[in-house]
């Protein structure tokens, strides 16, 4: 490991003007990709409504953008390696904001769902290529940085969650159709993601050599061979579920377990993601102190717990101080598992793709699956899944400790 990164933090030489700029930029990519996702799902509840469906009918209508994500992953990391991460933001979030207008104005001006899940795959396949590109470029801040930052940058896409579930539950309460709530974020989100782009770090110059289109397929293939990329692989796509359960079915949840109405349920899943920034803002410290196995196996410890005490208190205020846990504990094991890809920056894009497509299995399979579960034993009850996968997930733990050779700060 470098002296820089051996250093004391009061020792190391400030960060390069270029490098604190691209870590704004990232911070604010971050956070208006977290505020497009928390839009919609804050939303759900009324969708739900507006096109009446079963719990097993709107799992089915999740798993559209779930699908449009996995589609984008096997090529995220060759269009990024392509375009630099700047530009595969950039037209990443055009089809984020297409989606998002589409799934609004098909929701509430035509109850029409075919016309939502077209818009869904479209917010899916951009989410998913700006997924890579701009946790590609928060590793190589990082490591510019010689610093733990990537759970932070996952705080800022958590706070953009906070942000979008207080908008939906004030949207919810105040009667503003969905037609007009989530077109006009979406512009909203193009511009600024546009002005985030623009600071990011200079992409190196694309070859010329007329085989580096074929290197770039043959490091992707190689990436999947690799055991130790799978198993972090594997760990993402569980705590991938463990978020995405929330995201999808914590408020319909809330709204037929707890009898609560729309607004209180889209605050309830404010609340996990609150849980979700403070995880993330705090465990940067608790990693460069403690290294990444101690503190992922505790935050999953207590992610299992607090998803168990959601679904079993029966008292809906007990139950939110599950949901809190559950959103502490689950902070974590996604941003630490792309840091844990990318800790050989040259074989980030690919290893990072590879991660990616494992972990957004679980955004195809988790909608459906607790659809199905909810129609049979409720939405609520369905969510006891979630502390039974994490349990035996934290086996999995020892894999994200760094390589030898690797120059990442973390440990």
């Amino acid at each position: 490991m470098s002296k820089t990164l051996d250093a004391p933090a009061s020792r190391r030489p400030p960060a390069p003007r270029p490098v604190l700029a691209a870590r704004t930029g990232v911070a604010v990519v971050f956070a208006l990709n977290g505020l497009a996702v928390a839009s919609w799902f804050s939303r759900v509840p009324a969708a739900r409504e507006a096109l009446g469906l079963s719990p097993g009918r709107l799992g089915l209508l999740l798993l559209c953008m779930s699908v449009g994500a996995l589609l984008a992953m096997p090529a995220a990391g060759l269009v990024t390696q392509r375009l630099g991460p700047a530009r595969t933001v950039v037209v990443a979030t055009v089809l984020v904001a297409l989606g998002m207008t589409v799934a609004g104005l098909a929701t509430g001006l035509a109850g029409w769902a075919v016309g939502v899940g077209l818009g869904l795959a479209a917010f899916g396949f951009g989410s998913g290529l700006c997924d890579v590109a701009m946790n590609v470029e928060g590793a190589a801040v990082e490591k510019r940085l010689g610093r733990t930052i990537m759970p932070r940058f996952h705080a800022a896409w958590s706070l953009g969650s906070v942000a979008g579930a207080g908008l939906g539950a004030g949207a919810a309460r105040l009667g503003v159709p969905v037609e007009v709530h989530l077109p006009v974020l979406a512009v909203l989100i193009l511009t600024g993601t546009l002005l985030g782009a623009r600071a990011f770090l200079s992409a190196p110059a694309e070859s010329t050599d007329a085989g580096a289109p074929a290197a770039r397929r043959r490091a992707l293939l190689a990436a999947w061979r690799e055991p130790r990329t799978l198993l972090v692989g594997l760990l993402v796509l569980v705590m991938a579920f463990t978020e995405g359960s929330a995201n999808d079915w914590l408020a319909v949840a809330f709204v037929d377990g707890y009898g609560v109405d729309e607004a209180v349920g889209a605050a309830v899943f404010g609340v996990f993601v609150v849980g979700m920034t403070l995880g993330r803002t705090a465990g940067t410290v608790a990693i460069d102190r403690w290294g990444r196995v101690p503190v992922l196996f505790g935050t999953i410890g207590l992610a299992a717990a607090g998803a168990a005490l959601a679904v079993l208190a029966g008292s809906g205020p007990l139950a939110v101080v599950g949901v809190a846990l559950w959103g502490i504990g689950a902070s974590l094991g996604f941003p630490v598992g792309m840091s844990a890809a990318a800790d050989d920056e040259d074989r980030a894009p690919a290893r990072v793709s590879v991660v990616a497509v494992i972990g957004y299995t679980a955004f195809l399979a988790g909608p459906p699956l607790l659809g199905f579960l909810g129609d049979h034993f409720g939405v609520l009850n369905a969510l006891g899944v979630v502390p039974l996968l994490l349990l035996p997930t934290l086996a999995l733990v020892p894999v994200l400790r760094q390589p030898p050779a690797a120059k990442s700060p973390a440990g």
